[in-house]
């Protein structure tokens, strides 16, 4: 993370909500956030591909670019001072709140530090865009195209990109399926709603296509950007229908840098825990973790070292 100018990158094309109940009494921060920085501090996404481009690529001029981190710092400072007693008059639980928000305006210090140290990123040959396009697809494949230009310029190497927020019931008529995403879901097992799921389904993986070509096509070391990506596409329910979260679908596109042979499907055992992907991927990137949140271990034949049990896809 201190590598690049930015740590992560969360991004997505549906706004959610981070206060209020939305699914079963739990937070609908939950529906619309997949990335996090503790188990209690929720990474929004940005929805706009004019901040997310201002963000990756800052139009500010660099006299106030400099004014602007100088009274930024002032702040820090000024909410650093005036808030040092503070915490020996609260609580247990607001003193854990007041620490994350010190991590969180510290984080921001060390944003601004590693802003100054990194060289400039030049401008890409994409016109930065003026504001959320009407079409669906086209915000999908505009905020691809800024995911790309994140990674080819080095701005981050690390992104999340929610096409749409758990519960969304988003209706497709441009692929001919006026109904709402989630009322389809729970289908009932009715033929004709199973396949405008399956609609559905296609339309959103024809845009995870558009994002693998398109780094496939951006040269990088000895080979493409993909080579030396892992992309993980997926979703938290394997049945609508009944909210089953068991034996999700997941595809784990991209070369790893050579650690990874794609093209396979692979069956693993029932309740292997999806946080083993996750171990798997952080191991791949160098981060020597034996654990994270319920995993068991490291995924087996991602490297295709031990294929007798993977199913030729």
């Amino acid at each position: 993370a201190d590598r690049t100018r930015l740590a992560s990158l969360e991004i997505g094309c549906e706004q959610g909500s981070m206060a209020g109940n939305c699914d079963s009494g739990y937070s609908c921060v939950y529906s619309s956030t997949m990335s996090w920085k503790s188990a209690t501090q929720p990474l929004p996404k940005e929805v706009n591909p004019k901040l997310v481009f201002e963000r990756l690529f800052s139009t500010v001029p660099d006299s106030q670019r400099i004014e602007r981190d100088a009274r930024r710092r002032s702040i820090l400072d000024f909410v650093r001072e005036d808030s040092k007693d503070l915490s020996l008059r609260l609580g247990r639980n607001d003193v854990r709140k007041l620490d994350e928000y010190f991590a969180a305006v510290r984080d921001i210090e060390l944003r601004i530090e590693r802003a100054e140290k990194l060289p400039p990123v030049s401008p890409p040959d994409l016109k930065m865009p003026e504001s959320i396009p009407a079409s669906y697809e086209e915000h999908l494949r505009l905020m691809c195209d800024l995911i790309a230009l994140a990674f080819q310029s080095d701005v981050t190497r690390v992104c999340t990109f929610v096409l749409a927020n758990e519960g969304s019931n988003k209706p497709y008529p441009f692929i001919n399926v006026p109904d709402g995403h989630h009322d389809l879901s729970h289908h009932g097992n009715d033929e004709a709603k199973k396949q405008k799921i399956r609609e559905i389904n296609i339309f959103h993986t024809r845009q995870l296509a558009y994002l693998l070509e398109k780094l496939n096509s951006i040269p990088e070391g000895d080979g493409t950007l993909l080579d030396h990506a892992m992309i993980a596409y997926g979703s938290g329910n394997s049945d609508g229908n009944r909210h089953n979260h068991d034996d999700l679908p997941v595809l784990l596109a991209g070369g790893g840098c050579g650690t990874l042979r794609p093209g396979r499907h692979i069956r693993y055992a029932n309740e292997t825990p999806l946080n083993n992907l996750w171990l798997s991927m952080l191991n791949r990137l160098e981060i020597d973790l034996d654990r994270i949140g319920d995993s068991t271990g490291s995924l087996a034949m991602l490297d295709g070292e031990s294929g007798e049990t993977a199913i030729g896809g």
